[in-house]
């Protein structure tokens, strides 16, 4: 039995990238990340004891909550201690799952009181994210709030100072921003690989239903069993509507469409490889391209946003892009460009490209030269042959560099371990409610721009809209 326990912590190790990292020994592998992955190494290869353990609930068993409860167990010392969530059908999934006599309830406040649990999986409609963390941390329980953390710019305020104040952990989960390759990038990018930073370009596409949202409803779905009018209690009174209560994202009555669930992604992973506090000015459009099936969000959406120069970084522009019927097939990819060339994130893999400017002014081919009179431009060759020797007029060259995650590394399960090590040690996380809401509040204004066809300015230092 101890040596499958070994051998099982050994093997999480290795998804959260821990060993791969604490062995390496090439320049890509930085000594912070090193020391962070020893650390790890040492903690998981110990018995969890007692007071090591961390009970969870989860509030919103869909099919994030599913996600984000299998991933929580998969780290050493985590138990599983009730689940909530409206629709009947969810709770007979958990006693099927974890057997009778898990806790389960449709009052999410039920789960709060328990004193067994000692943090919560916030995995609901985004339009009951701010209640349920308020009143989660005013009982004392640490939090995991899935991203955006927010359904309104305002409820960002007073979750940053709730969190402040009650001295528990709380971690959004935009679970990239714990991602091994977005801290190649940022270390690569920090290290000056490709020059100055001037644009951002960030994509992700879908072309499938099933990411446009048009999740099976089950058909038994009606006001009773998915307890239709405390689904509501958070929004303005609606009739019973199936395809708001499973398809929510696509209904600003009670989700915040593409800019919420996927700009998010490309925003948080932006600022966390940046060091950026956000954006200033913000502007977005978009359209109904194909997935007419009654939603109120686009399904095709593009933004603009302009960052200051800063003591984090130069000035620079992120496009943001999500397109759900396109015909790539579908892809996740930013792209920041520099003086020098690009560093490409694709999922977990990093690449970087460099175009390096030879140190002489171009002269000659497409130029105005040929323009001038024979003798003017004898003249000016000569003058430039004289400043500038044949090796400076030529573009440097610099190689490649690949950097792959290790096989079968998981971001998200990453992002967990994170989540409970500061609950368990006191370290900081990488997302919490200041970094959380610095990623919605940009995101959030993409749809206020969309639907005003306005430029909206934002101020990220003060986090508070101009």
């Amino acid at each position: 039995m101890k040596q499958d326990n070994l051998k099982s912590r050994r093997n999480f190790l290795r998804q959260i990238g821990a060993t791969a990292l604490a062995s390496a020994a090439s320049p890509l592998a930085a000594l912070a990340a090193r020391e962070k992955a020893e650390a790890r190494i040492l903690y998981y290869e110990k018995p969890i004891s007692a007071n090591d353990k961390v009970r969870i609930g989860v509030i919103g068993y869909g099919v994030q909550g599913h996600f984000d409860l299998n991933t929580a167990l998969r780290v050493p010392g985590v138990e599983l201690g009730g689940i909530c969530d409206l629709y009947t059908g969810r709770i007979e999934k958990a006693k099927e799952q974890f057997g009778k006599d898990v806790f389960t309830t449709r009052d999410y406040r039920e789960l709060l009181d328990r004193q067994d649990i000692d943090a919560v999986l916030i995995c609901t409609t985004d339009v009951w994210h701010a209640r349920i963390t308020l009143d989660a941390l005013a009982k004392g329980k640490h939090v995991y709030l899935e991203k955006p953390m927010i359904y309104k710019i305002k409820e960002g305020y007073p979750i940053v100072e709730a969190a402040r104040k009650s001295g528990k952990v709380l971690q959004v989960g935009s679970q990239r921003v714990s991602s091994i390759s977005y801290a190649k990038a940022k270390e690569l990018l920090a290290a000056g690989e490709i020059g100055a930073l001037n644009m951002v370009n960030a994509v992700y596409d879908r072309q499938s239903s099933i990411g446009a949202w048009q999740y099976t409803i089950p058909k038994d779905a009606d006001a009773l069993s998915t307890n239709w009018d405390t689904f509501i209690e958070a929004t303005e009174k609606m009739e019973f509507d199936a395809k708001k209560f499973f398809w929510w994202r696509a209904f600003k009555e009670v989700g915040t469409g593409v800019a919420g669930d996927l700009f998010i992604h490309l925003l948080s992973g932006a600022h966390f490889m940046t060091n950026s506090k956000g954006p200033e000015t913000i502007y977005s459009t978009g359209q109904l391209s194909y997935w007419k099936d009654g939603r109120n969000m686009p399904d095709v959406m593009s933004g603009v946003m302009q960052y200051p120069d800063s003591q984090e970084h130069p000035a620079f522009q992120m496009t943001l892009q999500v397109n759900f019927i396109s015909g790539t097939g579908g892809q996740e990819i930013i792209q920041l460009v520099g003086s020098e060339g690009i560093i490409l994130v694709d999922g977990n893999k990093i690449t970087v490209k460099h175009s390096l400017m030879p140190e002489a002014p171009g002269f000659g081919g497409y130029d105005s030269l040929f323009t001038f009179s024979k003798s003017m431009q004898d003249q000016m060759q000569k003058d430039y042959d004289a400043k500038w020797t044949v090796e400076q007029r030529k573009r440097k060259t610099k190689e490649d560099i690949v950097f792959k995650a290790p096989e079968g590394y998981s971001d998200h399960l990453d992002h967990f371990t994170n989540f409970f090590d500061a609950i368990r040690t006191g370290s900081p996380v990488v997302e919490d409610a200041a970094f959380g809401f610095r990623a919605a509040a940009p995101a959030l204004a993409c749809n206020e721009s969309y639907f005003s066809k306005k430029v909206v300015r934002w101020d990220p230092l003060r986090l508070k809209l101009k």
